[in-house]
Protein backbone atom coordinates (compact mmCIF):
# COMPACT_ATOMS: atom_id res chain seq x y z
CA UNK A 1 0.00 0.00 0.00
CA UNK A 2 1.38 3.37 -0.46
CA UNK A 3 2.80 5.96 1.59
CA UNK A 4 0.92 9.29 2.32
CA UNK A 5 2.27 11.68 0.04
CA UNK A 6 5.36 13.94 1.95
CA UNK A 7 6.66 17.12 1.12
CA UNK A 8 9.36 17.23 -1.26
CA UNK A 9 12.83 17.69 0.12
CA UNK A 10 13.90 21.27 -0.66
CA UNK A 11 16.28 21.77 -3.39
CA UNK A 12 19.73 21.15 -3.22
CA UNK A 13 20.55 24.37 -5.27
CA UNK A 14 17.92 26.83 -3.46
CA UNK A 15 20.86 28.14 -0.86
CA UNK A 16 22.52 29.03 -3.67
CA UNK A 17 20.21 31.53 -4.50
CA UNK A 18 19.43 32.91 -1.58
CA UNK A 19 20.46 36.24 -0.83
CA UNK A 20 21.94 38.09 2.05
CA UNK A 21 19.28 38.91 4.60
CA UNK A 22 18.97 42.57 5.09
CA UNK A 23 20.45 44.29 8.20
CA UNK A 24 17.53 45.15 9.29
CA UNK A 25 16.07 41.61 9.56
CA UNK A 26 18.92 40.31 11.61
CA UNK A 27 17.45 40.56 14.39
CA UNK A 28 14.57 38.94 13.97
CA UNK A 29 13.89 35.87 16.08
CA UNK A 30 11.42 33.50 18.00
CA UNK A 31 8.58 31.49 16.95
CA UNK A 32 5.46 33.42 17.59
CA UNK A 33 1.76 32.09 17.63
CA UNK A 34 -1.45 33.94 17.19
CA UNK A 35 -4.20 33.09 19.52
CA UNK A 36 -7.40 33.11 17.93
CA UNK A 37 -10.54 33.95 20.33
CA UNK A 38 -13.89 35.31 20.00
CA UNK A 39 -16.69 35.76 22.40
CA UNK A 40 -13.57 34.61 25.52
CA UNK A 41 -13.60 31.50 23.39
CA UNK A 42 -9.95 29.83 22.13
CA UNK A 43 -10.51 28.60 18.52
CA UNK A 44 -8.91 25.15 18.75
CA UNK A 45 -6.33 26.11 15.69
CA UNK A 46 -4.47 27.88 18.07
CA UNK A 47 -3.39 25.32 20.44
CA UNK A 48 -2.42 22.79 17.33
CA UNK A 49 -0.23 25.48 16.17
CA UNK A 50 1.09 25.67 19.04
CA UNK A 51 2.39 22.19 19.16
CA UNK A 52 3.82 23.11 16.13
CA UNK A 53 5.44 26.03 16.51
CA UNK A 54 7.03 24.12 19.49
CA UNK A 55 9.01 22.32 17.28
CA UNK A 56 9.65 24.86 15.22
CA UNK A 57 11.29 26.71 18.13
CA UNK A 58 12.99 23.34 19.60
CA UNK A 59 14.78 23.21 16.23
CA UNK A 60 15.62 27.09 15.94
CA UNK A 61 16.70 27.16 19.69
CA UNK A 62 14.70 29.94 19.98
CA UNK A 63 11.31 30.79 22.71
CA UNK A 64 8.16 30.25 21.37
CA UNK A 65 5.59 32.86 22.02
CA UNK A 66 1.77 32.92 22.10
CA UNK A 67 0.12 36.46 21.09
CA UNK A 68 -3.33 37.29 22.39
CA UNK A 69 -5.20 40.13 21.53
CA UNK A 70 -8.68 41.11 22.94
CA UNK A 71 -10.47 42.97 25.43
CA UNK A 72 -9.90 43.85 28.87
CA UNK A 73 -10.37 41.66 31.33
CA UNK A 74 -9.62 37.88 32.25
CA UNK A 75 -10.80 35.89 29.13
CA UNK A 76 -7.66 37.35 27.24
CA UNK A 77 -5.54 37.04 30.31
CA UNK A 78 -7.00 33.33 30.54
CA UNK A 79 -6.14 32.58 27.28
CA UNK A 80 -2.46 33.89 27.35
CA UNK A 81 -1.71 31.68 30.52
CA UNK A 82 -3.59 28.79 28.89
CA UNK A 83 -0.75 28.99 25.88
CA UNK A 84 2.11 28.04 28.55
CA UNK A 85 -0.14 24.51 29.20
CA UNK A 86 0.46 23.87 25.34
CA UNK A 87 4.77 24.67 24.55
CA UNK A 88 4.48 28.78 24.70
CA UNK A 89 7.33 30.64 26.84
CA UNK A 90 6.13 33.91 27.04
CA UNK A 91 2.80 35.51 26.13
CA UNK A 92 2.42 38.40 24.27
CA UNK A 93 -0.89 40.74 24.70
CA UNK A 94 -2.88 43.34 23.14
CA UNK A 95 -5.49 44.72 24.89
CA UNK A 96 -8.43 48.01 24.85
CA UNK A 97 -12.17 48.01 24.70
CA UNK A 98 -12.44 48.52 20.82
CA UNK A 99 -10.23 44.95 20.10
CA UNK A 100 -13.42 43.21 22.21
CA UNK A 101 -15.30 42.31 18.54
CA UNK A 102 -12.65 41.24 15.66
CA UNK A 103 -12.25 44.19 13.38
CA UNK A 104 -9.63 43.70 10.75
CA UNK A 105 -7.91 47.29 11.14
CA UNK A 106 -7.90 47.51 14.68
CA UNK A 107 -6.63 44.09 14.83
CA UNK A 108 -3.94 44.60 12.15
CA UNK A 109 -2.37 47.99 14.11
CA UNK A 110 -2.29 45.47 17.15
CA UNK A 111 -0.49 42.44 15.52
CA UNK A 112 1.88 44.86 13.08
CA UNK A 113 2.82 46.95 16.18
CA UNK A 114 3.74 43.90 18.14
CA UNK A 115 5.96 42.07 14.93
CA UNK A 116 7.60 45.32 14.42
CA UNK A 117 8.63 46.17 18.19
CA UNK A 118 9.45 42.39 18.97
CA UNK A 119 10.40 41.10 15.72
CA UNK A 120 9.66 38.02 15.37
CA UNK A 121 10.79 35.67 12.96
CA UNK A 122 8.28 33.22 12.30
CA UNK A 123 4.66 33.81 12.77
CA UNK A 124 1.89 31.20 12.48
CA UNK A 125 -2.12 32.09 12.44
CA UNK A 126 -4.83 29.52 11.93
CA UNK A 127 -6.65 29.77 8.53
CA UNK A 128 -10.12 30.42 9.96
CA UNK A 129 -12.26 33.07 8.55
CA UNK A 130 -10.79 35.50 11.28
CA UNK A 131 -7.25 34.50 10.75
CA UNK A 132 -7.23 34.54 6.72
CA UNK A 133 -8.31 38.37 7.00
CA UNK A 134 -5.77 39.28 9.52
CA UNK A 135 -3.15 37.38 8.01
CA UNK A 136 -3.40 38.80 4.73
CA UNK A 137 -3.77 42.55 6.15
CA UNK A 138 -0.69 41.89 8.45
CA UNK A 139 1.38 40.56 5.82
CA UNK A 140 0.40 43.14 3.08
CA UNK A 141 1.51 45.85 5.82
CA UNK A 142 4.88 44.44 6.51
CA UNK A 143 5.61 43.78 3.22
CA UNK A 144 6.18 39.96 3.66
CA UNK A 145 5.80 36.82 2.44
CA UNK A 146 2.57 34.60 3.16
CA UNK A 147 1.99 31.25 2.47
CA UNK A 148 -1.72 30.17 2.92
CA UNK A 149 -3.45 26.74 3.85
CA UNK A 150 -0.27 25.09 4.75
CA UNK A 151 -0.38 21.03 5.39
CA UNK A 152 3.44 20.70 6.77
CA UNK A 153 6.08 23.39 8.42
CA UNK A 154 9.70 22.63 8.84
CA UNK A 155 13.05 24.72 9.16
CA UNK A 156 15.59 23.71 7.06
CA UNK A 157 19.22 24.28 7.77
CA UNK A 158 19.72 27.60 7.37
CA UNK A 159 17.02 27.79 9.66
CA UNK A 160 14.29 28.92 7.11
CA UNK A 161 11.00 28.51 7.37
CA UNK A 162 9.58 25.51 4.99
CA UNK A 163 5.59 25.79 4.13
CA UNK A 164 4.24 22.70 2.28
CA UNK A 165 0.95 23.49 0.69
CA UNK A 166 -1.15 21.55 -2.42
CA UNK A 167 -1.09 23.70 -5.39
CA UNK A 168 -2.27 23.52 -9.33
CA UNK A 169 -5.51 22.51 -8.29
CA UNK A 170 -4.53 19.93 -5.69
CA UNK A 171 -2.36 17.68 -7.85
CA UNK A 172 0.66 18.72 -6.29
CA UNK A 173 2.63 19.49 -3.05
CA UNK A 174 4.76 22.62 -3.17
CA UNK A 175 7.36 23.77 -0.32
CA UNK A 176 7.40 27.70 -0.15
CA UNK A 177 10.42 29.53 1.29
CA UNK A 178 10.10 33.48 2.11
CA UNK A 179 14.44 33.72 1.80
CA UNK A 180 14.64 37.79 2.16
CA UNK A 181 11.76 39.03 4.58
CA UNK A 182 10.45 38.72 8.34
CA UNK A 183 9.07 37.47 9.66
CA UNK A 184 7.98 34.26 7.89
CA UNK A 185 4.36 33.92 8.05
CA UNK A 186 1.97 31.24 7.04
CA UNK A 187 -1.51 30.20 7.83
CA UNK A 188 -2.90 26.44 8.62
CA UNK A 189 -6.51 25.22 8.50
CA UNK A 190 -7.45 23.58 11.86
CA UNK A 191 -7.57 19.98 11.95
CA UNK A 192 -4.25 19.54 10.09
CA UNK A 193 -1.97 19.82 12.81
CA UNK A 194 -2.13 17.12 15.83
CA UNK A 195 -3.42 18.73 18.89
CA UNK A 196 -0.73 19.12 21.50
CA UNK A 197 -1.00 17.56 25.00
CA UNK A 198 -1.82 19.84 27.54
CA UNK A 199 0.39 20.05 30.41
CA UNK A 200 -0.58 21.95 33.21
CA UNK A 201 2.20 24.71 34.17
CA UNK A 202 2.78 28.71 34.80
CA UNK A 203 3.25 30.80 31.94
CA UNK A 204 7.17 32.00 31.72
CA UNK A 205 6.58 35.51 31.22
CA UNK A 206 3.47 38.14 29.65
CA UNK A 207 4.65 40.99 27.77
CA UNK A 208 1.40 43.45 27.45
CA UNK A 209 1.22 46.08 24.67
CA UNK A 210 -0.14 49.21 24.56
CA UNK A 211 -2.44 49.78 21.37
CA UNK A 212 -2.07 53.26 19.70
CA UNK A 213 -5.60 53.68 18.24
CA UNK A 214 -8.66 54.99 19.51
CA UNK A 215 -12.43 54.07 18.69
CA UNK A 216 -12.66 57.44 16.17
CA UNK A 217 -9.50 55.86 14.23
CA UNK A 218 -11.36 52.58 12.94
CA UNK A 219 -13.95 53.05 9.87
CA UNK A 220 -15.90 49.91 10.61
CA UNK A 221 -18.53 49.38 13.54
CA UNK A 222 -19.77 46.79 15.01
CA UNK A 223 -23.43 47.08 15.89
CA UNK A 224 -24.75 43.84 17.15
CA UNK A 225 -23.47 40.54 17.07
CA UNK A 226 -25.50 37.46 15.35
CA UNK A 227 -24.53 34.20 15.49
CA UNK A 228 -23.98 32.13 12.34
CA UNK A 229 -26.66 29.16 13.43
CA UNK A 230 -26.00 27.02 10.45
CA UNK A 231 -22.44 26.53 11.31
CA UNK A 232 -23.64 25.02 14.34
CA UNK A 233 -24.97 22.15 12.15
CA UNK A 234 -21.62 20.50 10.86
CA UNK A 235 -19.34 19.81 13.51
CA UNK A 236 -17.04 17.89 10.90
CA UNK A 237 -13.67 18.90 11.94
CA UNK A 238 -14.01 17.80 15.23
CA UNK A 239 -16.31 14.51 15.00
CA UNK A 240 -14.68 11.15 16.04
CA UNK A 241 -16.90 9.06 13.33
CA UNK A 242 -17.20 10.39 10.01
CA UNK A 243 -19.37 9.12 7.12
CA UNK A 244 -18.61 10.44 3.96
CA UNK A 245 -19.91 10.30 0.24
CA UNK A 246 -19.49 11.03 -3.91
CA UNK A 247 -20.11 11.02 -7.28
CA UNK A 248 -20.37 7.28 -6.95
CA UNK A 249 -23.48 7.31 -5.15
CA UNK A 250 -25.10 8.35 -8.32
CA UNK A 251 -27.77 10.64 -7.52
CA UNK A 252 -28.20 13.14 -4.62
CA UNK A 253 -31.45 10.92 -3.46
CA UNK A 254 -28.70 8.39 -2.76
CA UNK A 255 -26.89 10.77 -0.46
CA UNK A 256 -29.31 9.79 2.41
CA UNK A 257 -27.66 6.17 2.52
CA UNK A 258 -24.56 8.42 3.99
CA UNK A 259 -27.34 10.19 6.38
CA UNK A 260 -28.96 6.61 7.46
CA UNK A 261 -25.56 4.78 8.45
CA UNK A 262 -23.92 8.22 10.60
CA UNK A 263 -27.08 8.73 12.39
CA UNK A 264 -26.75 4.86 13.18
CA UNK A 265 -23.40 5.40 14.29
CA UNK A 266 -23.89 9.02 15.93
CA UNK A 267 -21.48 10.15 13.27
CA UNK A 268 -20.77 13.31 11.29
CA UNK A 269 -21.49 13.24 7.12
CA UNK A 270 -19.75 14.88 4.57
CA UNK A 271 -19.20 14.83 1.24
CA UNK A 272 -16.35 15.18 -1.72
CA UNK A 273 -16.17 18.20 -3.86
CA UNK A 274 -17.80 17.37 -6.89
CA UNK A 275 -21.06 16.92 -4.62
CA UNK A 276 -20.78 20.67 -3.66
CA UNK A 277 -20.47 21.81 -6.86
CA UNK A 278 -23.62 19.99 -7.69
CA UNK A 279 -25.52 21.26 -6.04
CA UNK A 280 -26.29 17.75 -3.87
CA UNK A 281 -24.63 19.30 -0.37
CA UNK A 282 -24.09 22.63 0.72
CA UNK A 283 -20.76 23.87 1.02
CA UNK A 284 -19.90 22.85 5.22
CA UNK A 285 -20.30 19.36 4.58
CA UNK A 286 -17.02 19.19 1.97
CA UNK A 287 -14.32 17.72 2.94
CA UNK A 288 -11.13 18.06 1.42
CA UNK A 289 -8.54 21.01 0.62
CA UNK A 290 -10.94 23.47 -0.01
CA UNK A 291 -13.20 22.19 2.22
CA UNK A 292 -12.57 20.64 5.88
CA UNK A 293 -10.04 19.09 7.39
CA UNK A 294 -10.95 16.24 9.47
CA UNK A 295 -8.94 14.11 12.17
CA UNK A 296 -11.54 11.16 13.25
CA UNK A 297 -10.82 7.96 15.00
CA UNK A 298 -13.01 6.38 11.71
CA UNK A 299 -13.40 7.79 8.25
CA UNK A 300 -15.73 5.83 6.24
CA UNK A 301 -16.08 7.07 2.20
CA UNK A 302 -18.32 5.54 -0.09
CA UNK A 303 -18.23 6.17 -4.02
CA UNK A 304 -15.18 8.91 -3.15
CA UNK A 305 -12.37 8.16 -5.77
CA UNK A 306 -9.74 10.08 -3.39
CA UNK A 307 -7.79 12.48 -5.47
CA UNK A 308 -4.91 14.86 -3.40
CA UNK A 309 -7.50 17.52 -2.78
CA UNK A 310 -9.62 14.92 -0.78
CA UNK A 311 -6.72 13.11 0.33
CA UNK A 312 -5.11 16.33 2.18
CA UNK A 313 -8.20 16.61 4.19
CA UNK A 314 -8.74 12.93 5.60
CA UNK A 315 -4.65 12.10 6.29
CA UNK A 316 -5.30 12.24 9.86
CA UNK A 317 -8.13 9.85 10.61
CA UNK A 318 -6.81 7.14 12.21
CA UNK A 319 -9.04 4.10 10.25
CA UNK A 320 -9.95 5.00 6.75
CA UNK A 321 -12.19 2.39 5.07
CA UNK A 322 -13.19 3.06 1.65
CA UNK A 323 -15.87 1.86 -0.30
CA UNK A 324 -15.60 1.89 -3.99
CA UNK A 325 -16.44 0.19 -7.56
CA UNK A 326 -13.20 0.89 -9.14
CA UNK A 327 -10.05 -0.96 -7.74
CA UNK A 328 -7.74 1.27 -9.05
CA UNK A 329 -9.62 4.13 -7.35
CA UNK A 330 -6.91 6.71 -5.43
CA UNK A 331 -8.65 6.29 -2.14
CA UNK A 332 -7.51 2.61 -2.01
CA UNK A 333 -3.72 4.08 -1.81
CA UNK A 334 -4.24 5.69 1.32
CA UNK A 335 -7.48 3.64 2.70
CA UNK A 336 -6.62 1.25 5.54
CA UNK A 337 -9.86 -0.98 4.86
CA UNK A 338 -10.70 -1.05 1.43
CA UNK A 339 -14.02 -2.78 -0.25
CA UNK A 340 -14.40 -3.16 -4.36
CA UNK A 341 -18.11 -3.04 -4.54
CA UNK A 342 -21.14 -0.88 -4.75
CA UNK A 343 -21.73 1.55 -2.55
CA UNK A 344 -25.72 1.79 -2.94
CA UNK A 345 -25.68 -2.58 -1.75
CA UNK A 346 -23.21 -2.05 0.96
CA UNK A 347 -24.35 0.69 3.12
CA UNK A 348 -28.08 -0.41 3.75
CA UNK A 349 -26.38 -3.49 5.10
CA UNK A 350 -23.95 -1.64 6.91
CA UNK A 351 -26.81 0.52 8.83
CA UNK A 352 -28.90 -2.19 9.42
CA UNK A 353 -25.82 -4.46 10.45
CA UNK A 354 -25.02 -1.75 12.74
CA UNK A 355 -28.40 -0.77 14.16
CA UNK A 356 -28.82 -4.33 15.32
CA UNK A 357 -25.48 -4.39 17.14
CA UNK A 358 -25.35 -0.96 18.06
CA UNK A 359 -27.35 -0.07 21.45
CA UNK A 360 -27.81 3.68 22.06
CA UNK A 361 -25.26 2.74 25.57
CA UNK A 362 -22.46 1.53 22.64
CA UNK A 363 -23.00 4.34 20.44
CA UNK A 364 -22.03 6.59 23.06
CA UNK A 365 -18.85 5.07 23.66
CA UNK A 366 -17.55 5.14 20.14
CA UNK A 367 -15.95 8.15 20.90
CA UNK A 368 -14.54 7.60 24.34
Amino acid sequence: MAEPAKPAAPASGRANTKKELPERFRNHKHVWVFVEQERGQVHPVSWELMGEGRKLADKLGVELAGVVIGAPGEATLAAAREAACYGADLAYTVTHDILADYRNEPYSKALTDLVETFQPEILLLGATTLGRDLAGAVATTLLTGLTADCTALDVDADGSLAATRPTFGGSLLCTIYTLNFRPQMATVRPRVMAMPERVERPLGRLVEHPLSMAEEDVVTKVLRYIPDRDSAKSNLAYADVVVAGGLGLGSPENFQLITQLASVLGAEYGCSRPLVQKGWQPAERQIGQTGKTIRPKLYIAAGISGAIQHRVGVEGADLVVAINTDKNAPIFDFAHIGIVTDALHLLPRLTEAFRRRLSPHIRDRIAS
